[in-house]
């Protein structure tokens, strides 16, 4: 049994019911009462229900919802009908069963209309909708898809969607985001890579074994869009064991073939068997999200270095504004650097939620750097005499905006606190005052103006990122 899910959900119901030990108080006459048994039997089969409860992360119209529900209700309808004889013991125990099997069919409720996980679905559902018009239909009806630009960026659009959807770490819903990205993302690898064209067909004249290439890659042509079509449940009567087998016979068949003797076509098989071997890896999504290290994050270890590296940011981050705040500039940007490249070689798998987890935390990085880099600009700027006053109208703002920045970088408050609205109004304030600035003609004054306003913007964008949130 999955003792720590189970045992955290039961810690949600209230006192969960205690019958064994109740029994070793009672007289060898109360335990063998027909009532007590009865509820330790109820108990047994509300254990082993628990952790298929806790983990469910589907709808209330799935199969194994209804199968639950049944079992559930039943065993309710059972505590209910056991006979307590008035007895304020058996009273109370038949009182806790029934307690505990309402919460874990509450549970069960809950996480099958969520607000997120029909959130979830709904997204699911527009993605089958985009796949099927782009991918699908034009398969089907005997021609080719032609995967655009546009298709490609509305996946990509949908997978940033689908991770913005807060679970509020429940295993349901991380089940269901997890599993719904997992495919989504295989979509989206299936897609770029037939419009990458990798593998251009070779002539029939090279050699005898070519047209019996040219032809695999037509049928793996077929196969990329009938793998799509399963991803998104599509698919009608096919399914992933039956195209696994087609395309594991096509690498038999390209196996055996007698390609010696001729490197430009030995390569042209190894490319349409490597599109093939890129094919298969996503065949195996059935079992998707049943392992806690893929849908729980927090246990995911390039997460943990991120987290180990937002962690050292944080600290850095303290040192730097503790030492401005007397005057001093702390600079820890070789470390910070180090930082950003220990980020970028961090694995995320493809993983679109670890991929976000290592921008938000290369941005916060990057929040440090910039704003050390203006505290040491405004320390080392010596204005001329003749410096233009649009020139300094514009440094003006800048020293504002570090200021502001300041701010922002030590802020963990939360979108509706009046510190951000605050912040949020003086920073537009800033660009208001950017903007009412005439370079009249001065070049360097137009580059300076530009620059402010960028880096305004990027506090603004950074302040929302840490209010936003967002969760792995």
């Amino acid at each position: 049994m999955c003792a720590n899910v189970f045992g955290a959900l039961k810690s949600l119901f209230g006192k969960p019911f205690d019958g064994g030990k109740r029994m070793d108080h009672g007289s060898q006459q109360q335990q063998q009462h027909p009532a007590m048994i009865r509820l330790y039997e109820v108990q047994r089969e509300v254990q082993s229900l628990g952790p298929q409860v806790c983990t469910f992360s589907g709808l209330k119209n799935e199969r194994e919802y209804r199968r639950l529900e049944r079992e559930l209700t039943r065993l309710l309808l059972e505590v209910d009908q056991v006979d307590t004889e008035g007895r304020a013991d058996l009273q109370g125990a038949r009182k806790r069963a029934a307690q505990e099997v309402e919460g874990l069919l509450r549970y069960l409720e809950e996480n099958a209309t969520h607000p997120s996980r029909l959130a979830i679905e709904e997204l699911s559902r527009e993605a089958q909708r985009l796949v099927e018009q782009g991918v699908v239909e034009p398969q089907r009806a005997g021609g080719t898809a032609e995967i655009s630009d546009e298709l490609v960026d509305a996946v990509q659009e949908l997978i940033l969607r689908l991770t913005q959807v807060k679970t509020g770490g429940r295993v349901p819903l991380r089940k269901a985001r997890y599993r719904a990205l997992t495919r989504l993302c295989a979509v989206q690898d299936v897609i770029e890579g037939r419009t990458r064209q990798q593998t251009l067909p070779l002539s029939e004249d090279t050699h005898v074994a070519v047209q019996r290439i040219n032809q695999v890659m037509v049928q793996v042509s077929g196969a990329r869009s009938q793998l799509v079509a399963l991803l998104m449940g599509l698919s009608g009567r096919d399914s992933c064991a039956h195209l696994s087998r087609v395309l594991t016979e096509l690498l038999v068949e390209l196996d055996a073939l007698d390609v010696s003797g001729n490197a430009a076509v030995r390569n042209y098989r190894k490319q349409v068997v490597e599109e093939i071997n890129g094919l298969l890896k996503h065949l195996d999504l059935e079992g998707e999200g049943d392992d806690t290290r893929r849908y729980d994050l927090a246990q995911n270890d390039s997460i943990r270095q991120i987290e180990a590296v937002r962690g050292r940011v944080g600290q850095l981050r303290g040192e730097v504004l503790r030492h401005c705040g007397v005057g001093d500039l702390f600079r820890p940007k070789p470390e910070l650097q180090s930082l950003l490249t220990h980020l970028d070689q961090v694995d995320t798998a493809r993983n679109p939620c670890i991929r976000e987890a290592r921008r938000r935390a290369v941005l916060e990085v990057q929040a440090v750097i910039t704003f050390l880099d203006l505290r040491e600009a405004l320390i080392c700027r010596q204005p001329g005499s003749n410096e233009p006053p649009q020139h300094r109208a514009v440094w003006m703002v800048l020293g504002s905006l570090s200021d502001l920045q300041a701010q922002v970088l030590c802020f963990n408050g939360k979108r509706a606190d009046k510190s951000y609205i605050l912040l949020e109004e003086l920073l537009t304030k800033q660009l208001l005052a950017l903007d009412a600035v005439d370079p009249q003609g001065d070049e360097m004054t137009k580059v300076a103006r530009k620059q402010a306003v960028k880096f305004a913007q990027n506090i603004l964008s950074y302040l929302d990122m840490k209010t936003d949130e967002w969760e792995y």
